[in-house]
């Protein structure tokens, strides 16, 4: 064999798995684990740009620990530990080069609870502009209006800016919070169980705005609601005990599911 037909062990490693363009998230024999407690059970998992995923199952079984890997929050619990592969646009965030200023940037997280700062409306938005050392004040005005047009709440604060964040209401403020998490431009929004706190009528806001975001953003939404998993999402994934047990296209998950598992729990015969 000549020498320009060697393989190194890098080819040999890419040959076993080459990450694959269709995909924006590629995550392959994924095991995580809390010091001796195992999350994450050899899990795979692809997911297509510009889709929304929801991802169900029982309390426990895994699907926040799943979405933090993405931004890399489970780096901050004690024990954490991670095996296997996790791509974002082919590229493993699991490198120990990666940058986790941009990694954060790119990759938005949406919590259960609305979690405005005390600030001014204005002030919420501009946040990660100005940490990320942005100056120009006309940029950052523009980007604010537009992320908060992008929420649907612009023409209800647009007036009173230098309000207190804090004195919106619950489902304005977790408006605000995506319109945050939108000023710094992620590729990819996390939303963990983001209208459990809610009343219907804000949740009812916050799923039309999830429809809309699907066309510049991929998401992934944790939700304990079969319903709004079935109305916001195009695929979903079933967890249980730290598996994938299914996956698919949301309407065959939920009209004709393969495992019995998912069946009993979609139709509440255990969860």
């Amino acid at each position: 064999m000549t020498k320009d037909n060697v393989k190194t062990a890098t080819d040999v490693v890419e040959e076993v798995f080459k990450p694959d363009p269709e995909y924006k998230i590629i995550t392959r024999n994924l095991d995580v684990y809390y010091d001796d407690f195992q999350a994450l059970k050899n899990f795979s998992l692809s997911i297509r740009p510009y889709t929304v995923t929801a991802l169900i199952g029982p309390s426990g079984c895994g699907k926040s620990t799943y979405l933090r890997v993405f931004n890399r929050m489970n780096d901050y619990i004690d024990g954490f530990r991670l095996e296997g592969e996790v791509y974002i646009d082919g590229k493993d965030i699991y490198n120990e080069k990666v940058n986790m200023e941009k990694l954060r940037k790119d990759v938005g997280m949406v919590f259960q609870k609305p979690n405005p700062f005390p600030k001014s409306i204005y002030e919420n938005v501009a946040y990660g502009l100005q940490i990320q050392g942005v100056k120009d004040k006309a940029f950052i005005r523009e980007r604010v209006e537009t992320s908060l047009k992008k929420v649907v709440l612009w023409d209800e604060v647009k007036d009173n800016l230098k309000r207190n964040a804090l004195a919106l209401s619950g489902g304005q403020q977790q408006r605000l919070c995506i319109a945050r998490t939108l000023a710094v431009e992620p590729n990819i929004i996390l939303m963990d169980e983001p209208t459990s706190a809610l009343d219907p009528l804000s949740t009812g806001k916050i799923e039309e705005l999830i429809f809309e975001l699907k066309n510049e953003y991929t998401i992934l939404i944790v939700t304990h609601n079969m319903q709004q998993a079935g109305r916001v999402s195009d695929r979903t994934a079933f967890f249980y005990l730290g598996e994938l047990i299914e996956e698919g296209a949301t309407k065959d998950i939920f009209i004709n599911p393969k495992m019995e598992r998912t069946e009993n729990y979609i139709t509440g015969r255990f969860g």
